[in-house]
Formats: structure tokens, sequence, C-alpha cells
């Protein structure tokens, strides 16, 4: 995938060459990726059980957010991707979590209520409304009881500004809208503070 698909006007395309390309940074990051969501995760773990549950990752990256959910507790998690490259990353990183490939809008070969946690990790800002929509939708359909969003909320410091600039994300609507659109897909939702611009969005289903 070259350089061209960084101009692209499908979002797609772009996502998947700019994480391919800086795939192996991450990879080599990973610890220090993860060692910044302790945070996030302290205030998680004060509000859920997370402890034997069955967990899915969508956009999981190099496995840093799905290892989390391993190192506290979670019986299984998988991580998808649709980027290769970070899949790889995310193999050597992490033997004991199991990764795919796999589409968000449309999680092929994942039955309904399969998970008791499905979650993801500064992955939404990154798409459009209608985009985010469908991940959601699958999102919801996949899951069992929960629907974990850990992502931008509040003010983001500068440097982040630029970099998701560069990625052409539409991080700014999905600080305005984003909790607004968590209502149309779930019984009952709730957000969880954390600081230094970042939040959990919690998706929750009564059935």
């Amino acid at each position: 995938m070259g350089l061209k698909h960084y101009f692209s006007n499908d979002a797609e395309k772009r996502a998947q060459f700019i994480f391919n390309l800086i795939a192996p940074v991450y990879g080599r990051l990973d610890k220090v990726v993860e060692s910044g969501f302790d945070k996030s995760f302290i205030k998680l773990i004060d509000a859920f059980d997370i402890k034997g549950k069955i967990v899915l990752d969508i956009g999981t990256g190099t496995g840093a957010w799905a290892s989390k959910f391993y190192k506290n507790g979670a019986r299984k998690v998988t991580g998808i991707d649709f980027s290769q490259k970070m899949l790889k990353e995310a193999k050597k990183n992490h033997p004991e979590i199991e990764f795919e490939l796999n589409d968000a809008k449309n999680l092929i070969g994942i039955a309904d209520n399969t998970f008791d946690i499905v979650t993801s990790s500064f992955v939404l800002h990154g798409t459009k409304r209608d985009i985010r929509e469908q991940i959601l939708a699958e999102m919801r359909r996949v899951s069992k009881k929960y629907v974990i969003i850990h992502d931008f909320k509040g003010n983001t410091p500068f440097a982040i500004k630029i970099l998701e600039w560069l990625e052409r994300s539409d991080f700014v609507n999905f600080k305005r809208t984003f909790s607004e659109e968590m209502k149309d897909f779930f019984d009952k939702t709730m957000i969880i503070e954390v600081g230094e611009g970042t939040g959990l969005y919690i998706g929750i289903i009564d059935k």
C-alpha cells in the first residue's frame, strides 16, 4: 500500500496506510503505551469486575489495551485490527492473546452476543460519524452486556492535536457529539472521567 493512499479520499485506505507505516514503531513502544493506560485502567476496574470475562478489543493495534484486560483477570481476550502489520507486532508482543484480521464495521465470523465486554481504545475518534455508527452497531451486536470506549474526552494536548490533524481524524466532532451518539445504541450509558484528555464511554445492554 503506497504513499498515494495517504492522499486518498477513502478514509479507510488512508488509515490502513498510516497504521501499517507506524506499526514497527508502535511495536517497539508497546510497553510504554501499555503503561500509559494504567490510570484509565484503574478507573475501569474500580467500576467493573472484568475477572473471568471474555473480551473483544476492536482496533487492537499492537495489543497494549487488550493486554490490560488479560493481565487484570479476563478469561479470554481477542484483538482484531485491519492492519496486518499491527497484528504482526501484536502477536510478537502478546502471544497469550488471540489476534485476528477483521473489519470493525462488519465483524465477519463473529456471532451475536459472543463477548461479555467489547472495547476499543483511541479508535472511534479517527472515523466519521457514519462509520462510528456502523462500528457501534457491530460492537453492540457481538456484546452480551458492556461496550467500553477508551478515547478523547476534554482538553487535548497541542502535540496530539497536530498528530490528529496529520491523521485527518474526526476527533473534534467526536469529543463534541460522541456521548450523545452512544445513547442511540445502548439502553444505558455512562462516562468515567480519567483526566489528561481521556475518558471511558460505557454502553450497557439490558436484555
